[in-house]
Order: structure tokens, then sequence, then C-alpha cells
């Protein structure tokens, strides 16, 4: 009995906070209207060439509003789920880098270092806390889709940490790797671990991404 589960992590669209580098965190921000844009074409592009048996998201409005696109236009039920929330950053949402490096040097410091148990002042997450959860949750929703294949909608929080548990990236290695917006990202899940099959593609955002659905 096959017991892989395939994902497709994506992270969602575009918004007005991510252009001015603001924190977001927990903060419920939407889509902005390229983020809206972005979320189309990725889900036309999943629906032409994808079979997808489950759409998971962060309730957070801004991947639940690019999952929605991805189930609408695969057919399949959305489900929301707290565990894909980005990292809470407690003080520092809604403030952007250079405000907080300006602000808190020290607390931007830790952060900067990646020190893996610093929480966030008020309520922020450590990068040990938040790996914990995303580990937790992808049990969760992996393990009943064992031989399918699965979307997962969350945040570039949630994005950094699966590629370094498919690769066993240390927590404070410096990233090398693309976080975009909407870009699919190829992971196999088994009940051993994770396992990379691709990372960042962002073809559905090209301008002839579609041209071969649309004939």
């Amino acid at each position: 009995m096959e017991t892989s589960t395939r994902i497709l992590a994506i992270r969602h669209g575009e918004t007005a906070w991510n252009v001015d580098t603001r924190i977001q965190g927990h903060l419920d921000i939407p889509l902005n209207d390229t983020g809206r844009w972005q979320a189309q074409r990725l889900a036309r592009a999943l629906a032409a060439r994808d079979a997808i048996h489950a759409v998971y998201s962060s309730d957070l409005q801004r991947a639940r509003e690019t999952a929605q696109a991805i189930a609408v236009a695969t057919g399949t039920p959305l489900r929301t789920h707290a565990g894909l929330r980005e990292r809470g950053f407690g003080l520092f949402e809604g403030k952007t880098y250079a405000e907080i490096e300006q602000t808190w040097p020290e607390e931007s410091e830790h952060w900067r270092r990646r020190t893996p148990d610093w929480q966030p002042p008020q309520g922020g997450e450590s990068l040990l806390q938040v790996r914990a959860r995303i580990l937790q949750t992808l049990q969760e929703l992996a393990a009943p889709h064992a031989g399918q294949q699965i979307v997962l909608v969350a945040h570039g929080g949630v994005m950094d940490q699966l590629y370094r548990l498919a690769t066993g990236q240390d927590l404070q290695a410096p990233r090398t790797w693309q976080l975009g917006n909407t870009a699919v990202n190829r992971l196999l899940w088994t009940p051993e671990g994770l396992s990379l099959v691709g990372w960042a593609d962002t073809s559905h955002l090209e301008d002839d991404a579609l041209d071969e659905f649309s004939t």
C-alpha cells in the first residue's frame, strides 16, 4: 500500500503589505489586485494539469482567497486550518523591516540571526515553535491522503520551514531559496518525513503560461 502523499505547497498571492515589506504575521490582510490576478492564473494552471484530491488553507484571508480560486477551478472542497498560519510576530506585526531595525535593534538582531528559541515580544512564536506546529499540521493533513495529491496554501514563513524540513537545512542556515507569491512547491510526504520534488515554479505567471491550455 502506497504511503506517500504528493503536496503542492503554495504561498498566498501578493498583498499591499508584501509590497511595503510590512510584517503581516497573524494580521488578516487581503490580497491586492496583483494577488487576485496571480491566484486566478495559478488556479487555471492547476486545473489544467493536476489531479487534486483536497485543498487546505491557512484561515487568514490572503491564503484563503488564494485557495478559494484553486478550489473553484478544480472543483475541490476547501478546508481551512489554523496550523497553516504565518509565524506569529507579536509586537512586530504591522511594522516594516526598517521600522523594526530602528525601534528594536536588539530584538531585530535575534530575528536576523534566526535565533531558534527567540520569540518576538508580546506573544510572538519562536522558530522552534513554528517548526513544531507545521510538522504536526503536516502529519494531520497529509496522512489521510496516501497515494493522492493535495494543495496546502499558506505563507512565506511556512514555505521556508517546509523547505528546511524537506532538505535537512538547519533553522539558522541562511536562506538561498525563493518564497515567491503563488509559487508552486512540490513535496513528497511519507510517515518517515518530507522530501523535495520541485521548488518555486512560477511558470503560470508568465505571459504565455496558459497558451497550451487555451487551444
